[in-house]
């Protein structure tokens, strides 16, 4: 019998307490995953152990990424707290080393993407013009994408599809070893992933779409179980 892939999910870090949406853990189970907590420490060791017990990876949501930051971020996002900047950055190298899949989730996208040396607007509806309301506090919605032909992306949501939208910041240049595959109707990028479609990222909240979103947490738990 198949052991059923372990999916470690990062969390969120504020005043000295780790939250998480319980929606990514029912994405996880609802796609065949076991879902794994990745601890919040700075202790590298920590870290190993653990990710040698991971199948996959996903980085949930979150606050502002400032690596690679074009800007200066706005009143209404908060910086994300530097416990979680460093057990982020530590664990996505530990995983990408062992080319484990990846699903990155919005700030997990535009992180992502920032490790690989690629840049972020901090405030794209200010810095872009013409660019759309893409956070819903501040009157986005759902939106189209067109997603490139051929890409991972396509195959999980087909050729064109509808998604939610909530973020303020926006990737500027893609990272090394990455390429854009879904854009909004004003440009904004919406989907990278790597050449092999191992490490998936996408700005939109799949947790939060119900059947819609699933194709993309059935996809990173299928990449994550046995060969």
């Amino acid at each position: 019998m198949n052991a059923i892939p372990r999916i470690g999910i990062t969390t969120s870090f504020a005043h000295g307490e780790q939250r998480l949406d319980r929606r990514y853990v029912t994405a996880v189970e609802r796609a065949g995953g076991h879902p794994v907590i990745v601890p919040a420490t700075q202790s590298s060791a920590t870290l190993y152990r653990v990710c040698e017990e991971l199948h996959g990876l996903l980085i949930p949501g979150g606050p502002a990424v400032t690596a690679g930051l074009i800007g200066t971020l706005p009143d209404d996002l908060p910086d994300v707290d530097p416990v979680r900047t460093e057990t982020d950055h530590r664990i996505l190298s530990v995983m990408m080393a062992s080319h484990k899949p990846i699903l990155g989730v919005c700030y997990g996208m535009q992180l992502l993407n920032a490790a690989a040396g690629g840049t972020i607007y901090a405030d794209v509806q200010a810095q872009i013009e013409g660019s759309l309301p893409h956070s819903d506090r501040r009157g986005g919605d759902i939106h189209p994408v067109a997603v490139s032909p051929g890409s991972t992306i396509e195959k999980l949501v087909g050729p064109g599809s509808s998604v939610n939208t909530s973020h303020i910041q926006a990737i500027a240049t893609i990272g090394a070893g990455y390429r854009a595959t879904a854009h909004a109707p004003d440009g904004v990028v919406e989907a990278i992933e790597s050449e092999d479609g191992r490490v998936l990222g996408v700005q939109w909240h799949p947790e939060r779409m119900g059947a819609a979103g699933e194709a993309i947490f059935r996809y990173l738990v299928a990449a994550a179980g046995p060969k």
